[in-house]
């Protein structure tokens, strides 16, 4: 079985934004697999475990996306392949074009993926690459089973299970609560060193740069208003009740 999974490198969930004209400031910051991108890893050594196979890496970034890739090997993950060309960086659009390349060069029978990334919160990847490919796709993936080319899987629906039949090829994202994601071990970590990574242009996947131009523009971004403390509201419950009308039609102008 071809497994692949899709993978980001995110800011550290601990780190602290700070904006710099316009512009988030990566000084100093530590960078991690996204952690809804951890159980896709996590689930496709699982599948390789259960029904043999090769289970490949692939993400979009600079260099230091290499970082989280080796991590990824650590844990078990058999290869690895980087877009490291800048000209192929964009929105959710480029993205799902680039991968859907990857995808076809490397060859799949079953791609997965986070539910979302932490620092986008977009949720697009794993449908637009599915569409890209043409393939069925099943979203915040809960339970996997593959019995030869049927899958069979359990999806959170707002605090309820939904249960999906399908057959590979097929695209899934990850939920937290898929499982819980194995550290890298020593002979692990060691064994990553030598596993194979490939660095990928557009010239490798045989795109046109122009096409696969990104559809969006991020021209600013601005930390949210800092909290105001909450006021208490006194006196009979009616004049409570117009005071917080006023309050909200006039001050904080929701309604």
């Amino acid at each position: 079985m071809n497994i692949l999974v899709v993978m980001k490198q995110t800011f550290d969930t601990e780190e602290k934004i700070v904006i710099q004209n316009g512009k988030i400031s990566e000084d100093g910051v530590e960078f991690i697999i996204n952690p809804y991108d951890e159980y896709a890893v996590e689930e496709a050594i699982k599948l390789k475990e259960e029904h043999g196979g090769e289970v490949t890496v692939i993400s979009i970034g600079p260099d230091r996306a290499e970082s989280s890739l080796r991590t990824a090997l650590a844990m078990g993950a058999d290869k690895a392949v980087l877009v490291d060309d800048e000209e192929l960086f964009g929105d959710e659009f480029t993205t799902a074009k680039v991968l859907a390349a990857v995808a076809q060069k490397v060859g799949y029978d079953i791609i997965i993926g986070g539910q979302m990334a932490v620092d986008s919160g977009a949720g697009q990847g794993g449908p637009r690459l599915a569409e890209e490919l043409g393939i069925n796709h099943v979203s915040t993936v809960v339970k996997l089973e593959v019995n030869g080319t049927a899958v069979r899987v359990e999806r959170d629906v707002e605090g309820d299970l939904e249960v999906v039949e399908t057959s590979l090829p097929v695209l899934i994202t990850a939920q937290q609560g898929l499982n819980e994601p194995r550290y890298p071990s020593l002979p692990g970590i060691m064994k990553a060193k030598k596993k194979p990574l490939d660095r990928l242009s557009a010239d490798d996947l045989g795109l046109d740069v122009a096409a696969v131009k990104a559809k969006t523009e991020i021209v600013d971004q601005t930390l949210p208003p800092k909290k105001q403390a909450g006021r208490i509201l006194s006196g009979e419950l009616g004049a409570q009740a117009s005071e917080l009308v006023q309050l909200l039609r006039n001050e904080a102008k929701v309604i």
